[in-house]
């Protein structure tokens, strides 16, 4: 009786059949082999090594996923679907090239099953061993045979699959091999020593206390001494690493952060170190001491104004938070109503150019109190703008997400809805010094333009919503409307 592999060897013989590799003209079927073959290097799972054989059936032959599953089981089906790419068939290969890599790399960003890892690893070096021997004979010159004839495009693929793998294949032999050929294409993008035996500090949070909870992660406390961010599973070594850079950079310019000094892998997950002698999130004070939000939001303000009065340096390092909102609008309320989605852009367009900072995750649970010093954390969406977008992103954690379902945010903070309102209240009078209930309140509509455009995204980020999502955006479109004849500038 054939075992699983024999038989998916079989069955991607009989369909690739005919076919032929761009390059040097050989058999397809040679090319699933290798993969398998890579595969078989890191695990003897007969899963893994049959969808690797298989990884190309859905997407280039008349073979479908049901038949894979069918024949295959649940496991090989899920992890060949994680490399077939939807197909654009009114648009060429070369048109629909970046859109079919984007939505193909968050399969492999938000899977967590370790076969997903190892046959994109295989099969995205598979062809690099390809590319590499044909850009020795013909250097530059190669691109031109391919349907992306940009090779920085290119790059930008293969150096993200390498950073998405690594934490958890960067000991095997497959993913040095592949680094070495990435760097001999373009030659620095990863530092060398990534294709040499390199092992991260291990460690693990099991038991420890659960102090802040950000966008891109998780906070402990470690021990007496330390805190650890656990990020999530879509974060990449190169997303740390920048993060830490981002941090030092504002530690310079003046703005009260914490440095991480060490990478560490908890799990499957990167974590970065701080030493935080005693410390607790400005969140755990207030979930604490309620009564005391006042001066909470005092402290918080105050922390607003040291870092939106820092200039940028020219040195470019800190990006606009421009493409960040912009991208609000045109994945949510631009796919909803045309019109309203160009009167979103056209306000936050008009807002007068500045170079002072934002944090861009500004909310308590990344503050931690320190001997009375309040210090950030989460430093990776940093960035140059206007102020108004900051008070935007507190009007959403504190009163926007908790209007349908107060839990969100009691369940985010750690402290309850009405809490977060009154906070948020102090914090804008305290940040606008000012008791003008008008001026508040002209300020709140001006942050409700962001913040309903930042929702109807949220809720439309995973694809089609569902029945109750549906009827969420509907109204936060509506409240848009709404707010939209009110306000003509969103600048203060």
């Amino acid at each position: 009786m054939m075992n699983m592999i024999e038989e998916a060897i079989i069955y991607a013989t009989i369909l690739h059949q005919g076919r032929i590799r761009k390059f040097r003209g050989i058999p397809y079927i040679l090319h699933p082999l290798e993969v398998a073959q890579i595969i078989s290097t890191m695990t003897d799972d007969k899963e893994i090594i049959s969808a690797g054989i298989l990884h190309d059936i859905v997407e280039d032959t008349d073979g479908t996923l049901a038949e894979i599953k069918e024949r295959f089981g649940d496991r090989v089906a899920t992890i060949v679907a994680s490399e077939s790419e939807n197909k654009y068939p009114e648009e060429t290969k070369g048109k629909s090239w970046e859109r079919r890599k984007e939505e193909s790399l968050l399969k492999l960003q938000k899977s967590t099953d370790i076969g997903v890892k190892m046959l994109w690893l295989a099969d995205k070096l598979s062809n690099i061993r390809s590319l590499s021997g044909i850009y020795s004979e013909k250097g530059e010159e190669m691109w031109q045979s391919l349907h992306q004839k940009d090779p920085q495009k290119q790059l930008w693929y293969y150096r993200t699959v390498g950073e998405m793998v690594e934490l958890s294949l960067n000991k095997t032999g497959a993913f040095k091999e592949y680094i070495k050929h990435i760097n001999f294409i373009w030659p620095g993008t990863f530092d060398s020593e990534k294709a040499r035996y390199k092992k991260y500090r291990e460690v693990s949070v099991e038991g420890c206390k659960l102090i802040g909870r950000g966008a891109k992660g998780d906070v402990y406390k470690y021990d007496d001494e330390l805190v650890i961010k656990v990020y999530n599973h879509n974060n990449t070594y190169h997303d740390v690493e920048r993060e830490i850079a981002l941090s030092r950079q504002a530690f310079i310019l003046g703005i009260p952060t914490a440095i991480s000094f060490g990478i560490v892998s908890v799990g499957e997950q990167y974590g970065a170190m701080y030493e935080l002698v005693d410390s607790q999130t400005l969140s755990t004070y207030i979930a604490k001491n309620p009564s005391q939000v006042e001066s909470y939001a005092k402290i918080m303000a105050e922390l607003a104004h040291t870092i939106h009065g820092v200039p940028a340096p020219d040195s470019g390092i800190f990006p606009s938070c421009g493409e960040r909102i912009k991208s609000y609008i045109r994945g949510g309320i631009g796919y909803e109503d045309e019109s309203l989605g160009k009167k979103c852009m056209k306000l936050f367009d008009a807002l007068p150019e500045t170079k002072g900072l934002l944090h861009g995750d500004f909310h308590t649970g990344n503050v931690f109190m320190q001997k009375g010093e309040a210090l950030l954390i989460d430093m990776d969406r940093i960035s140059t703008g206007h102020p108004i977008v900051e008070l935007s992103d507190l009007y959403y954690f504190y009163v926007i997400l908790g209007e349908e379902d107060p839990e969100v945010i009691e369940n985010f903070m750690g402290f309850s809805y009405q809490t977060a309102k009154k906070f948020f209240d102090y914090f804008l009078r305290f940040y606008l010094n000012t008791e003008d209930e008008n001026k508040l309140n002209e300020i709140k509509k001006k942050a409700s333009v962001l913040c309903y455009t930042r929702m109807i995204r949220k809720l439309k980020k995973d694809g089609t919503p569902s029945e109750k999502d549906a009827k969420l955006i509907k109204k936060y479109v509506a409240k848009l409307e709404e707010v939209l004849d009110k306000v003509n500038s969103l600048a203060f």
